[in-house]
């Protein structure tokens, strides 16, 4: 799982796979401001410091009328401006009114200490602190966010998110695929899997994600495990039936082929990676990832001329793709 962003396509309520062109990976957040305008006329404004990405505010709000065409893109908002929200009353525990504060400043030391002060907003000030800290601290975010994880709880039920509905996070889920949530338990656990990969510990990332309900995004992202650890079994048999019906079921048909050619089962492994090239409107990443798969397998099956027109696809579209070079000058010998 890597940190990079660039395309982003809705497959579900509050999730989204997203696409780098530049290499396959994901990021956690944008930071700065930017707006966007739905065909339906729905008006989403995200506004952050710039300074911490990972976490951020939203506001969103209804066109009405007549839909028109064109290309004018709406102004940018200023990232001065403050988004309207509700505040603490003036009866607000001290907590509620600290963490209010603490997250307006995106401060994120505050944040943890209201966590450490106040146990009634442990949950949500460790969450938030933990989700923000990913990209920068990941010893201490993994520290946070397995201390909420390991309760059980989820943060979206605590009341403070219920009120203030404002925080939403970009995360990681596999190679090409970011999940868009609120900050709920399924965020915390994502986080945390992505946490516990980069420092080597797979079968720990595993355990997590296998305690978050069975979604879309944790499917991906159990699959991507699964390979890492060279699990085939559990990879084949979590992506059995699939059909290539969106770029999630087409990436899940990659670990699949992956999975079937690690048991050295190579025509299952072609059919499986052939299905999920067979849509070309699927997100490029996804498409060369099954290229690059499908060649493996072909060349361990002693195919080497599709093996290298499968390569010599990839080299069209993405010359400094993964050891693509590297491999076609292996089967010129």
């Amino acid at each position: 799982m890597g940190f990079r962003l660039r395309r982003s396509i809705k497959i579900a309520p509050g999730v989204r796979l997203s696409v780098s062109r530049r290499g396959v990976g994901a990021s956690i957040g944008a930071p700065g401001a930017r707006a966007s305008v739905h065909s339906t006329g729905r008006r989403t404004t995200t506004l952050g410091s710039g300074i911490v990405p990972g976490v951020y505010y939203q506001t969103s709000a209804s066109g009405h009328g007549r839909r028109t065409r064109g290309t004018a893109k709406p102004a940018a908002p200023d990232p001065r401006r403050s988004v309207r929200a509700i505040k603490p009353g003036l009866f607000a525990p001290r907590g509620e009114k600290a963490l209010y504060n603490a997250v307006q400043r995106q401060d994120v030391p505050a944040i943890r200490a209201v966590g450490d002060r106040y146990p009634a907003f442990r949950v949500v000030a460790y969450a938030i602190a933990g989700l923000w800290l990913t990209t920068t601290q990941n010893g201490e975010a993994e520290r946070l966010l397995s201390e909420i994880f390991s309760t059980g709880r989820d943060p979206a039920q605590e009341k403070f998110l219920r009120r203030y509905e404002l925080l939403r996070v970009e995360l990681p889920i596999a190679r090409g695929v970011t999940a868009e949530l609120t900050i709920n338990r399924a965020a915390v656990g994502l986080a945390l899997a992505e946490l516990k990969q980069l420092r080597g510990d797979v079968a720990g990332a595993i355990d997590v994600v296998e305690q978050l309900e069975p979604t879309t995004y944790s499917a991906v992202s159990l699959a991507e495990l699964y390979a890492a650890a060279e699990r085939w079994d559990d990879v084949i048999e979590l992506t059995n039936g699939l059909a290539n019906e969106d770029d999630a079921s087409a990436l899940l048909l990659v670990f699949r082929g992956e999975a079937l050619h690690g048991q050295g089962l190579f025509d299952a492994a072609n059919v499986a990676l052939t299905a999920a090239l067979r849509s070309k409107s699927r997100a490029d990443e996804i498409r060369l990832l099954a290229l690059y798969e499908r060649a493996r397998n072909f060349s361990s099956q002693g195919k080497r001329a599709l093996a290298r027109k499968d390569l010599e696809r990839i080299i069209a579209q993405n010359a400094d793709y993964a050891d693509v070079r590297a491999q076609l000058e292996a089967l010129a010998t």
